[in-house]
């Protein structure tokens, strides 16, 4: 890969890591954009548009001189979008509604410069075991899951719940790294 330095839009510690995990050198600049749902926007549909609303937000607030990455990270369980949770009581209903459970994670990657916007996506199925309310209750006191997406992380505590992965284990922690690294391919 040519390309070395890229603004990251966020403020990620993981997607920073990864980023550096693949010989890049990310500069974070944090965006801030209305995440609300639309209508009736499909989870793949909501994902994608964040990624790139973010990437554009960046690269306009920018110097415009580097590549832009935005990306976005959900929990989708049946049709329903798992968001950050607000507070500990929502952490506790999200994380006991996938006990036992399959849910699907996506992440989209969009990535902008002068010429181009592309965005990609990375589908997941995570399979959780039973959980246990105390268990749960202890994760949720440790702050951990109070700001990811599902309200929890698969680097931290929280995978010795994990079953299963069927997908891209970096893309559930935040940013897929085959479809990245194909995509900043694109951009040499």
């Amino acid at each position: 890969m040519a390309l070395k330095k890229i603004l990251l839009a966020s403020q990620s510690p993981r997607r920073k890591q990864l980023l550096e995990q693949i010989g890049m050198t990310p500069v974070c600049a944090p965006v801030d954009i209305d995440e609300r749902i639309k209508g009736n926007e499909k989870p793949l549909d909501y994902c994608l548009r964040l990624a790139m609303e973010k990437a554009q937000a960046g690269w306009s607030r920018s110097d415009e001189t580097l590549l832009t990455l935005g990306s976005d990270t959900i929990v989708v369980l049946g049709d329903v979008i798992l968001g950050k949770p607000r507070d500990e009581k929502e952490a506790y209903t999200m994380l006991m509604s996938l006990s036992d459970k399959k849910h699907q994670v996506i992440t989209a990657v969009a990535l902008v410069d002068s010429i181009h916007s592309r965005v990609v996506s990375s589908v997941s199925e995570v399979l959780f075991g039973q959980l246990k309310g105390q268990e749960v209750k202890k994760y949720i006191a440790s702050g951990e899951p109070m700001d990811k997406a599902g309200s929890y992380g698969i680097q931290g505590f929280a995978a010795r719940w994990i079953k299963c992965i069927s997908g891209s284990c970096s893309g559930i922690m935040g940013l897929p790294l085959y479809e990245t690294s194909q995509l900043l391919m694109e951009f040499e």
